[in-house]
């Protein structure tokens, strides 16, 4: 039985189609039953793709785009140019049923300005959210949403969050009832907005939904593996996760100018080198690559701009993954179960 199809944006990235090709070269020696369609100037595609044996089985297509996407354009030019670029055309793919979900590694704004206007959102859900999975101490990684997609959002956008947060984290991470909590400045119960306190009361009292609402959590905790979902305003989460890309980085160069002060310290690298390439591993952003627009009519993820091959094929599993499990009837399904009256335009 062949897996789903995926719809790639080649030129998205900061590198041409060089990276997002070996990604899909990655991804199909991890899966051999994904197919793909590659959207982008279709000599230069061809170009990349000539080079690796795994793409000449008849798994990928080349579709030409005579247009691309820059990181400077705004997302109302995107839109006008969606018909002729690469991101435009991956996008329209999965409206039209070509494909299952679209990768890119493209601008953001333009990628959300334009997935939203094609697929639409889900019924029940007002706003889509931008979700990514973080690494924690705990057994699994954890979903956050959303980060950067709506910077004001009221109680019934943070409960939505909260459902398609746990349907996410259901399908990634095989956990029955996620444990769902509230970014906030504190965890007693009068803190934060009264958006905040308002989305807390909602989700209190809704416990047939398959979730387990623990209140609230604070942006040191986000790593702990304390909650399997942490929701907020796109404003604040966005803030959350630059500040912990930026420690992790921070820590590493911290790091490497302690063990090159001096000839001991060096020795002690290499003492500690095993334990510093696991530490390496887990705040490698290509490691947890593939963020996702929740709460869309089609599965568009969003790659690191920067991302190598390796994170390029991660973006691609998730959007693999979240295809085969079928999150959007997931969230349908959920939303189903939330009371029409707190929840505006639930099914």
């Amino acid at each position: 039985m062949s897996g789903p199809r995926l719809a790639i944006d080649t030129m998205g990235g900061d590198n041409g189609p060089a990276a997002p090709v070996a990604g899909v070269a990655h991804a199909i020696g991890q899966h051999p039953d994904l197919a793909f369609t590659l959207f982008g100037d279709e000599a230069a595609v061809a170009a990349e793709v000539a080079k690796y044996p795994a793409l000449a089985g008849g798994l990928v297509a080349i579709a030409h785009a005579p247009d691309t996407i820059s990181g400077e354009d705004k997302p109302s030019q995107a839109i006008r140019r969606a018909r002729t670029t690469s991101m435009g055309l991956a996008i329209q793919a999965v409206k039209d049923g070509g494909a299952d979900a679209a990768v890119s590694a493209g601008n953001t704004g333009a990628l959300m300005a334009m997935s939203k206007l094609a697929l639409r959102t889900i019924p029940g859900i007002d706003r889509p959210a931008l979700a990514t999975l973080l690494p924690t101490l705990g057994k699994h990684d954890l979903v956050m949403l959303d980060l950067g997609a709506n910077t004001e959002c009221d109680a019934q956008n943070l409960v939505q969050f909260a459902v398609m947060g746990a349907a996410y984290a259901r399908i990634q991470n095989g956990i029955a009832r996620p444990t769902v909590r509230l970014l906030n400045i504190g965890t007693e119960e009068l803190k934060g907005t009264g958006e905040l306190r308002e989305a807390a009361g909602m989700l209190r009292a809704a416990p047939h939904l398959p979730l387990t609402f623990d209140g609230y959590i604070e942006s040191d905790r986000l790593g702990r593996g304390e909650a399997d979902v942490v929701v907020s305003d796109g404003f604040s989460g966005n803030i959350a996760l630059k500040t912990m890309e930026g420690t992790a980085r921070f820590v590493t160069d911290l790091l490497r100018r302690a063990f090159t002060s001096s000839f001991r310290s060096k020795a002690g690298f290499l003492l500690s080198k095993p334990a510093l390439h696991l530490l390496r591993v887990q705040l490698d952003p290509n490691n947890h690559n593939g963020a996702v627009f929740l709460g869309l009519n089609g599965i568009v993820v969003k790659s690191h701009g920067g991302a190598n091959a390796v994170g390029i094929a991660n973006a691609i599993e998730v959007a693999a993954k979240l295809a085969r499990e079928n999150v959007i009837a997931r969230i349908v399904e959920d939303l189903a179960k939330v009371s029409t009256a707190p929840v505006k335009g639930a099914a």
